[in-house]
């Protein structure tokens, strides 16, 4: 692991209902996987110091699952309503657990991006730089993509973030690094069947 000035910590939101997909999506197969296993080894591969995994209540065996990786899994008493309180409940865990700094940072990716590496989670790590603490975004061309990397002092804006604001609204508000990325791939999320059928067959 590359020794880094900072500590990091990923925010894996886990507690969707798949709708749209129309059964639990993130225990289905991904080549000889399932998508949460090619989500969390992508993290587990990347130099980020702690993972954390949200989940719902009622998923325990989701919940069991990605326990194996050896990830924090955080299982609320409710369900998140949404994926901003998904946050919010991990960065309060993390504040009493690792106390970090302001110059720490903290990740955010959602669950269900099965081609994610831990080669462009370290890429977005380098663009870092805690002297001069900013929002890194990797980016293909003009399209922005996750992992998204929050300085640790930003987190304290999420408690004043409106009822209809999502956790996006904190990066039109600071200054932004964009990490240049080759494959836009990693981008892609797994929300419907078509996504589903198109990006495991190619």
């Amino acid at each position: 692991m590359v020794n880094r000035p900072f500590r990091s910590y990923a925010i894996v939101p886990a507690a969707g209902r798949s709708q749209r997909m129309g059964r639990p999506k993130l225990l289905m197969g991904w080549r000889d996987e399932t998508v949460i296993d090619a989500v969390l080894n992508a993290w587990q591969t990347s130099g980020v110091d702690q993972v954390v995994v949200v989940v719902r209540p009622e998923d325990r065996v989701l919940a069991e699952h990605c326990r194996r990786f050896g990830v924090y899994v955080l299982v609320p008493s409710e369900p998140p309503a949404e994926m901003k309180h998904s946050v919010q409940l991990a960065i309060a865990h993390l504040q009493r657990i690792c106390q970090p700094s302001d110059t720490d940072a903290w990740l955010l990716a959602p669950a269900d991006l099965p081609e994610l590496s831990g080669k462009l989670i370290d890429h977005v790590l380098t663009g870092y730089q805690p002297s001069a603490p900013k929002i890194v975004i990797p980016r293909v061309r003009d399209r922005r993509g996750h992992p998204v990397l929050f300085p640790w002092g930003v987190a304290k804006e999420l408690e004043q973030l409106g009822a209809d604001e999502g956790v996006n609204a904190l990066v039109k508000r600071h200054a932004v690094t964009e990490m240049d990325w080759q494959d836009d791939r990693m981008f892609e999320d797994v929300d419907t069947p078509d996504d589903y059928r198109r990006l495991a067959g190619s």
